[in-house]
């Protein structure tokens, strides 16, 4: 479409994208006079007072002295007001300038895209729509293709010796298919630093999402600033010189001290002066290339968000909302939400997801896995909070405590506490004092010294469908929290329609009326009478339906925690001074509950496949997949090993394939990673991370290729504070450059030790990682 160098574009683009690109560089907003960024902490200082009258009666309450504001002070006081005036009128503006610079690019960058298509259609297509077009007068004239005819137009044509009949017959026949190639585009940012229009696009969509995430935070600040410095500057002007102190009178000078003292206390009170530096600078000079790019790559979601409120990009609005009734669509799209603590940028169904939990207050997500069940509840917690709420509780499996933390603080201005471990009662100390989201597990729910009448604005249970048969332990902990919280929220990914005995338990918990018109022993699978019932209080959402760009690869780091086996066993290791048993150690347990990293594959797994996907586990080592199989049993075939015959590991690939068959492969990385199409298989799970890069992409190539339908999902079992975490801190930027190596070569795909980026090698790894882990722990080599 575009050549490397930025400079240089292929023929055929028309001359009016040019030019539309060049204007596309962002200018810094207009608004208005634009002073110093930088505020005096206080001008307060250069301010004089009256003598003190005397000593009140002593009955008398308190009161506040009238002040006298020095010229100098006064005038540094309406500097500053004025600037900050300036900042506030950006934060209410600056989104909406931006939102049209958003616009262009994108309708620039798509038009050149429906060229480039243009481009490989030749001319003589134009035939078949003009019965009466000469088309070998245009092939004469040099123009091969529609893309040519298209971007010359009619004039040109004309200009270029076709008759006028001909060229107009041309232009517009063509301009009719390019209508038709538009209409059929299925939009997607490709990460293409060399792409100048896409580039723009990811510049302007970058500083948006800046200005309207500031504007989120600070419109209630900035229209107070907006209504109150205005009125307030020139009353107080005549405090800014002798002179006009003199002229003004005792009661003009009372009025200006007055209104000095107001600027002041916004001044004082401002909290949106950051955050206006930083829109100001991203509209004025646009985050450079490389790591604009490095940011779309690590929140590609969030960019296609901020897209999706622009322009339409396709989505099925109705599979949006779920295919709830008219009526509860209505409610729910009538129901504001506070995005002040809030720092992402939703999508349209996860704004939709949000709002529906606010609107019913008790209710089960169900949206299918990758779409972000997690941002909305965080969402819905941050609405409550700016709202007047002060305690959240989320309930969830241990494996995933430290990723909800993670969550919550990355997504959000929300304080986030864990419930979880020998400190747990330290924190709900400090949790029930600041307020905030507390993160707790099933198990130890019910051992928190709690007070009785407190009342979380909102309790959130993941994995809810851990709770599906009521009368356990964890059960009724988990009702008798929903009893006493103002919303529930109930997240899984697992589609609980299909099972609906478990789903109206469920029900139970939220809307005990609702539950009781479900016939659990009926099959309602699927059936429109079963949504419009539980439309109160369930919504799911696919993916195939709502993200019409389907990201070609979703990666998600599973960051877990050791417990006191797998920890006991890891610690043994790192004593032992095995590097290759401290990789192993999160396995080495005889009760795989005993393993954060096999009871979230578990989960994953089980996810994957109550969904309809099929899912292929890679480990380097042969003892982790022999646990591997021990723990999936039926559901998976392998282990696919480097000492299986070919003709076998192909007949595993089959099987994983076939209709009917195991929807689980367990694979060595170094047998299954390389040779083998598993594009049945859209789940890709690492049990660790790998020594080498490349290792790591041409296993996920093997998923990710030609044919795959659907959006592969790649899970990385971690465990925080291990050799995990440390290979990768080391291997990170390693593994960034190989990426962009591997998009522009394909040397990798037939030998993949050709390209390591110069990782470093096992050995020395083994030294560096193992010696860290002993001085962390306290070990000795």
């Amino acid at each position: 479409m575009i050549s490397r160098s930025s400079s240089t574009v292929v023929t055929g683009v028309p001359p009016n994208l040019l030019g539309l690109l060049m204007s596309l560089t962002l200018d810094p907003v207009q608004t208005g006079h634009v002073r110093p960024s930088g505020y005096a902490r206080s001008a307060m200082t250069e301010q004089s007072t009256l003598p003190s009258p005397p000593p009140a009666a002593p009955a008398a309450p308190p009161r506040s002295l009238p002040r006298t504001w020095s010229p100098r002070a006064a005038r540094r006081v309406l500097d500053q007001a004025r600037s900050l005036l300036d900042d506030a009128r950006l934060l209410t503006t600056a989104d909406g300038d931006l939102r049209e610079r958003v616009r262009e690019a994108y309708t620039a960058t798509r038009e050149v895209r429906v060229h480039a298509d243009l481009r490989a259609v030749p001319v003589t297509v134009l035939e078949e729509r003009r019965k009466k077009l000469r088309v070998a007068v245009l092939q004469k004239a040099g123009f091969t293709h529609v893309s040519h005819v298209l971007a010359t137009g009619t004039d040109r044509l004309v200009e270029a010796g076709i008759g006028a009949t001909t060229a107009r017959l041309a232009t517009s026949a063509a301009r009719e298919l390019a209508d038709e190639v538009d209409a059929d585009l299925r939009f997607r940012i490709d990460v293409d630093p060399g792409d100048p229009y896409a580039t723009v696009l990811v510049q302007a969509l970058h500083a948006f999402g800046l200005a309207t995430d500031a504007r989120h935070r600070h419109l209630d600040e900035a229209r107070r600033v907006a209504d109150v410095v205005p009125a307030r500057l020139e009353p107080a002007r005549p405090a800014t010189s002798l002179w006009r102190r003199l002229v003004a009178g005792a009661d003009g000078r009372a009025a200006a001290d007055a209104a000095v003292s107001a600027l002041a206390e916004q001044l004082a009170d401002a909290r949106l002066r950051e955050d206006a530096r930083a829109v100001r600078a991203a509209v004025g000079r646009p985050l450079d290339g490389a790591a604009v790019w490095a940011d779309f790559e690590a929140r590609s979601a969030e960019y296609y968000g901020l897209l999706s409120q622009v322009v339409d990009l396709g989505a099925d609005h109705e599979a949006a909302e779920g295919g709830l009734p008219a009526d509860v669509v209505r409610r729910v799209e009538a129901q504001p939400l506070d995005r002040t603590l809030l720092r992402a940028s939703l999508r349209g169904y996860q704004a939709f997801g949000a709002r529906y939990a606010l609107v019913q207050r008790r209710t089960i997500l169900g949206d299918e896995m990758g779409l972000g069940k997690t941002v909305q509840s965080i969402a819905v917690a941050a609405h409550l909070l700016a709202t007047g709420g002060t305690h959240v509780l989320v309930v969830c499996p241990a494996s995933v405590v430290t990723g909800w933390k993670r969550e919550v603080e990355q997504h959000s201005d929300l304080a986030a506490v864990v419930l979880h471990g020998t400190d747990r009662e330290q924190a709900a100390e400090g949790w029930l004092a600041g307020g905030g989201v507390a993160v707790t597990t099933f198990e130890v729910l019910g051992r928190l010294d709690l007070p009785a009448d407190l009342r979380p604005a909102l309790l959130v249970v993941d994995e809810a469908h851990y709770v599906k048969n009521p009368d356990t332990l964890r059960g009724r902990e988990v009702r008798r929290w929903a009893d006493r919280s103002e919303r529930v929220l109930f997240l899984s990914g697992t589609p609980m329609e299909n099972k609906v005995a478990e789903f109206t338990n469920m029900v139970g918990y939220l809307q005990p009326d609702l539950a009781d018109r479900l016939d659990p022993h009926a099959d309602l699978s699927g059936a429109a009478a079963f949504r419009r019932i539980v439309a109160p209080a369930y919504l799911r959402r696919n993916q195939q339906d709502v993200l019409t760009e389907l990201p070609e690869m979703v990666q998600v780091e599973e960051w877990e925690q050791f417990g006191p086996v797998d920890g006991a066993a890891y610690r043994a290791a790192v004593l032992d001074g095995s590097f290759m048993a401290m990789r192993q150690a999160a396995f080495a347990v005889a009760d795989a509950d005993d393993s954060a990293k096999l009871v979230r594959l578990r989960e994953l797994v089980t996810e994957a496949v109550d969904g309809g996907r099929r899912v292929i586990v890679f480990s380097y080592f042969l003892s982790v997949l022999d646990r591997v199989m021990e723990v999936l049993g039926d559901l998976a075939v392998g282990p696919l090993t480097g000492s299986v015959p070919v003709p076998e590991r192909q007949a595993m690939v089959d099987a994983l394939s076939a209709p009917g068959g195991p929807p689980v492969l367990v694979s060595q990385i170094t047998a299954g990673g390389v040779g083998l199409n598993v594009q049945a298989a859209s789940v890709v799970i690492f049990c660790e991370p790998q020594v080498k890069p490349t290792i790591e992409a041409q296993a996920v190539a093997r998923a990710h290729r030609m044919g795959q339908t659907r959006t592969v999902q790649v899970h990385r079992l971690l465990v925080e504070d291990s050799v995990d975490q440390r290979l990768m801190e080391i291997l990170g930027s390693k593994a960034a450059l190989f990426e962009e190596f591997a998009r522009q070569s394909e040397i990798t795909d037939a030998a993949p030790s050709a390209v390591d980026v110069a990782a470093p090698s096992e050995a020395s790894l083994s030294r560096t990682i193992l010696a860290e882990e002993q001085r962390r722990l306290g070990r000795t080599v």
